[in-house]
């Protein structure tokens, strides 16, 4: 059995990261790694990861750089980036072999998890975009050879549009595989921040970062 180094970059995730790690027990139990990178949380995160993981560490705060530091712990050839607030399916080990076999990355097919009916627009134009594309975003779970990782230098350590950048480097050795079952990803900031009011801000953030304007400016509109 080919098993996965799943690398997780936690901040202040303890309102989501316990259902993740629940969600991911099957594959802990069959003997998967799940790398826990946290940036520094002052919450009850770590308490909650160390009940279902040994393997947490200590990296600076920034998800790139967290997730950099996880492959430099990660045992395994394959390895899976998985955000705090998303589900893999049960059997993602079997389906993320299988896509290997003729690519050297991939991604999954994402659904968000609330029910409105918007949602579920938003989500098809994202899978959508993605395959046309061949560039995921961090929560469709981007997946790849370890070797392959080390050949591209890792991800860039910027505060935002990593996964874009990642994509692009990964897209010179070949074409992604697209998992067509759903990962489960949070609707949360959908939710909080309005769905247009979303919709616009992120394709405003791509448009900007097309032209040139650095991502340690586009930041800060993000979090504002």
């Amino acid at each position: 059995m080919t098993h996965l180094s799943i690398i997780i970059p936690t901040l202040n995730e303890a309102a989501t990261i316990e259902y993740t790690l629940k969600h991911l027990a099957v594959l802990i139990k069959a003997g998967h790694e799940v790398i826990i990178v946290d940036g520094g949380s002052t919450d009850a995160t770590l308490s909650i990861c160390k009940k279902y993981t040994q393997c947490i560490v200590s990296s600076e705060k920034g998800r790139a750089k967290q997730m950099n530091v996880g492959v430099e712990y990660a045992s395994n050839k394959i390895i899976v980036f998985l955000h705090a607030d998303t589900f893999l399916p049960i059997d993602a080990n079997l389906l993320i072999a299988q896509a290997l076999k003729s690519k050297q990355w991939g991604f999954f097919c994402i659904r968000l998890s609330g029910s409105h009916l918007l949602l579920r627009l938003i989500e098809f134009f994202m899978n959508i975009r993605s395959r046309l594309t061949g560039i995921a975003t961090g929560d469709q779970v981007i997946f790849m050879q370890k070797d392959t990782f080390k050949k591209i230098g890792g991800f860039r350590e910027i505060p935002l549009m990593e996964d874009i950048e990642i994509s692009r480097a990964l897209k010179k050795f070949s074409t992604p595989a697209c998992i067509c079952q759903h990962v489960i990803s949070s609707s949360r900031r959908w939710e909080t921040q309005g769905f247009i009011s979303t919709i616009f801000l992120m394709w405003k953030l791509r448009l900007f970062y097309f032209f040139g304007v650095p991502a340690s400016q586009l930041v800060k509109k993000y979090y504002k």
